[in-house]
This record gives structure tokens, sequence and C-alpha cells, in this order.
């Protein structure tokens, strides 16, 4: 099992996207084939993590996929790498809200049985690091802290102050980072402005905390740190439908075992399976195919490892799906500057279940790309782009045409912005009967939900989780037809399900919800 470690802090605003960063850049720059993590639902911090070691950024999200698929996400991300190296999220005890330590980045160390290196804001401070560095030690047995990395350090004094008060807590300090000017990353009202915007300057900004941490880290002894952790006996998940490929979608023949409904879709994990009674906004009824209620056909956990045996996916074939003359269908990915949030496995899956995934530009593409049969827009900064967005209006027709048409599209977040009318008084393309426009609130933290009817994505009843991540608002806030009941931490609609498209402020992790992928490849097809 390879090599890894986990970069936590006790709280945002500590470092640790610099440090962790620093210390992939740092490690790939000296041979070593590094697997980049990120412990939660963000999307940027992986694209500094991809810039510094050349792989695909991954999250591991204990709320989104459910614990049980951390370990064999991880495992197929660091397949083949020498070290792994997981940047936490927030403090490293705080996860998903009034849920305990779920989610948390001591969890997920947990669950990997990573040993962690805590970074530590040692700016305003001295001999009380010790009792900071002692609560966090003791707080879990089970968190194995086993180095310090002091940030922010004022001076060679200051430093050696540090150092010894934290001498009688037994845990080693592996480097000292000196205040001064901050690394050029800068942030805007959702976070770090992300490496597509930036290119040079995010190359240049990646190499500056790489020599940073070179300079003022101990590599051999945090790369021997991470070489301790205990072995992690795991299959690796895979995109990889289970069984042989199904030569078209239809029904199956006569005599063929049904362990699920056609229609159904993995439970995330986690979920409680709730009956038509608990919820209120429809779905399935209780024990009937393609129901959620217990003893429901299709009530099982998320999706498949390597070596876990066969899991019967959305459809009746668990391979991938194939159109006329065994031709792969063509899914166009929203990408550019103004579409950068989405997660690897997302697309993994969609190429795995037969399509070609090919990534279009909305900002400066006039067409959508040859042959598609299906549209994916992610998240990003729409708001940002508004103008270019809007200016573009052979992008916005095709789109809209496209969807006219009854054709899939799966939009989320800044994909349902774009789909609007209108985004700040601007014309977006007009698919959907609402306008929206940006606030000065943060809608922000997990979501329970479930589908209220079917769609390109789900069918009604299918339970999933979600992440929204926001500061615009989009009036109405659903559609005649919502994509999502909310169920936690609030019950509301949202979202618009309207002919093909399924469009949400609600970011999903499809590894958690396999069927998913494929039941859009599906409608890709037909």
């Amino acid at each position: 099992m390879v090599a890894r470690l986990v970069v936590a802090a006790p709280a945002s605003g500590s470092g640790k996207t610099m440090v962790a960063t620093g210390l992939m850049a740092a490690f790939a720059e000296a041979g070593l084939a590094v697997s980049p993590h990120k412990v939660g639902p963000d999307y940027i911090d992986p694209g500094y993590h991809a810039l510094a070691t050349g792989r695909p950024g991954r999250n591991l999200d204990a709320y989104l996929s459910g614990p049980e698929l951390v370990a064999p996400l991880f495992a197929h991300g660091s397949a083949g790498c020498d070290l792994a190296v997981v940047e936490g999220v927030m403090g490293l005890y705080d996860g998903a809200s009034g849920l305990g330590e779920l989610a948390s980045t001591a969890h997920v160390a947990k669950l990997l049985r990573a040993p962690v290196v805590l970074v530590v804001d040692a700016s305003s401070q001295s001999r009380s690091v010790a009792a900071l560095v002692h609560g966090f030690v003791s707080w879990d047995p089970e968190v194995r802290i086993g180095g310090i990395l002091l940030n922010k350090v004022g001076s060679p004094r200051h430093e050696e102050l540090l150092r010894d008060a934290l001498e009688s807590v037994g845990v080693p300090v592996l480097g000292a980072l000196p205040r001064g000017p901050e690394v050029a990353t800068p942030s805007r009202h959702l976070g770090l402005v992300p490496v597509a915007e930036r290119s040079a300057d995010a190359t240049a900004a990646v190499a500056a905390v790489a020599a940073l941490v070179r300079a003022h880290c101990d590599l051999p002894g945090l790369l021997a740190l991470a070489r301790s952790a205990p072995p992690l006996i795991t299959p690796a998940w895979s995109p990889e439908p289970a069984g042989e490929p199904a030569a078209a979608v239809g029904p199956p023949a006569a005599g063929t075992p049904v362990a699920r409904s056609a229609e159904s879709v993995p439970v995330a994990a986690g979920a409680r399976h709730a009956g038509a009674s608990e919820v209120s906004f429809g779905g399935g009824t209780p024990g009937a195919a393609g129901g959620v209620g217990p003893g429901a056909a299709g009530a099982v956990g998320p999706g498949r490892s390597a070596g876990s045996g066969p899991l019967i996916r959305d459809g009746q074939g668990s391979g991938p799906v194939r159109g006329p003359g065994e031709r792969r269908v063509v899914v166009a990915v929203a990408g550019g500057a103004a579409f950068t949030f989405g997660y690897a496995e997302n697309v993994e899956l969609l190429r795995a279940y037969g399509a070609e995934v090919v990534v279009f530009d909305p900002v400066r593409d006039e067409a959508l790309p040859d042959g598609a049969a299906g549209i994916v827009v992610g998240g990003g900064f729409p708001e940002v782009y508004a103008d270019a967005l809007s200016a573009n209006e052979p992008m916005r027709r095709a789109v809209a045409a496209f969807a006219r048409e009854g054709r899939p599209v799966a939009a989320e977040c800044a994909g349902l912005l774009y789909l609007t009318r209108s985004l700040d008084g601007l014309p977006m393309c007009g698919v959907l009967d609402a306008d929206a426009r940006m606030t000065k609130r943060l809608t922000l933290g997990y979501r329970e939900a479930v589908a209220v009817g079917d769609s390109a994505l789900a069918v009604a009843g299918t339970r999933i989780r979600g992440h929204e991540f926001h500061r615009t608002v989009v009036e109405p806030g659903a559609g005649a037809a919502p994509a999502w009941g909310l169920l936690r931490p609030e019950r509301r609609t949202e979202g618009f399900v309207q002919g093909g498209v399924h469009a949400s402020y609600l970011h999903t992790h499809w590894a958690a919800t396999p069927g998913v992928a494929r039941r859009f490849v599906e409608r890709c097809v037909r």
C-alpha cells in the first residue's frame, strides 16, 4: 500500500493548503509519484494539487460517498504511486454539522490508517503552542499525530521557543515556515481563484510554495512518517461496470434474474431509507420495485469495489451502454475558466458506461461538440464570466435548441445558472423559466435529498447526498417539477426537471450512486 500522510490544522486559515501543495510539489520534484487528495467537497484546492503533481486531484468525502468508500476511492486514486498526500478540511476534528466526526479530517485519517502532520499557525504564541498541540494529540487516541509543522514563525528566536515548548508533548517538529509575504494565491467570494483561470501565475505560485517547503521542512522525516503508515487492506474502487458489456439498452431476456428495479439507483452510504409516509415530496412506495422503503428492490449499498463481487446498477445490463453499431455515445462536458468544478470519478463513470466525453468551453466555443447526445454542465464561476457567457450567443442558442429537443442535460450549480433566462440581468441560455443573481449571503452545507420525480439522472424516490456552495439565488428556486426534495437540514424543494433537463444547486459525487451515470448514458443513447 502506498505511503500516505494527512496534512491537517487546528483551524481554517492555518496554512494547510499552502503546506500540502508545497509538499506535493516538493516530493514530485524529487522524483516521487505523488497522489493528491482533498478531504471534503472542495473543488478548487484539488486543481492546485493536480498542478503540483501532474495527477488528478481527488476528493475523499465520507458524507458524500459514505465512509465505506473512502479507502477504496483512495486506493483507486493512488494506484501506482509512491506517496499520497491528503489535505484536510477546516480544523482536524470539524465534521459535518451536527453529525459528530463524520466527514472530518480526523475521520478520514482513521479510515485510511494514515499519520497526521499538524500545521500550526504560531504567529501569536510561544509556549502556549504546547497546550494547543497537546489537546489535539490527546483528544482522540485513534488519530495518530506524528509531526508538527509550524507556520508563520516570526524569527529564529521565536522558532527556538516554540520547539522548546513542544519537546514536552513528544511529537517531533518536522518544519518551521517563516512569517513573510504570502505566496500569491488570490481569493474571491468562494475561495482561491481556480488554476484554470490563472495558468502561469498558478504555476509560479506552486513553484514558490515548493521552494519554501524544501527550505524549511524536514522532507526525509515527513517521508519516513508517511512510510510508517500500517497496511491498508482494501479493494480499489473501480468505475468499470461489473459483468459483460451490454449490446443494447432494453429489457432483459426472458428468465434473466433481476436483483433491482430497472430504474433504481444505489442509495448513498449512510442514508436512512424512508417510506412514502416519511417523504412528502413524492417517490416510491415502501417495498415496491424502485421505491425507497425497507425491502425495496434496489435497496443496496453504494458503488462497487474491485473484487467485491457484481453489483447490478441502474438499468438491466451491468456493462457499458452502447448505441447502434456499438458506437460510443458522445457526452459534452462544459469546461474552460467558467466551469472548473467537477469530480474526476463522475467523468470516469461516464466513460466506463460507454460515453465518449468531449470537453467544450461555453465562453469560447460557438458550437457543441459534433454528435453530442448529452450535456453535463458542472460547477464554477459563471457569475465572474457572465459577460463572456452572455456574449457567446451562438453557444447559448445551441444549448437552448439541444434542451428543447428533450435531450439529456445535467446541470449543477453554475450549470443551473447558465441555463436560466438571465444572470445579474445578462441573457443566459433561457432553458429554464427562472432568473439568477448574485447576493452577499453564502449558502453552504451538506444536504440529504430525494428525487421528487423521474429525470435523466434518477427516478422518483432516489435518495442522495450532496453539497451546496454558492452566493447566488435563482428565482423561482424550484420549477413545477423540482429536481430534489431536500430532507436535511431543512425541508424544501429545489431545482428543475424539464424535458431531458435536470438542473440543481446540489453538487453530487456519483461514485456513491453510480447508477446515475448509467441512467444518463442510457438517456443519451435513447
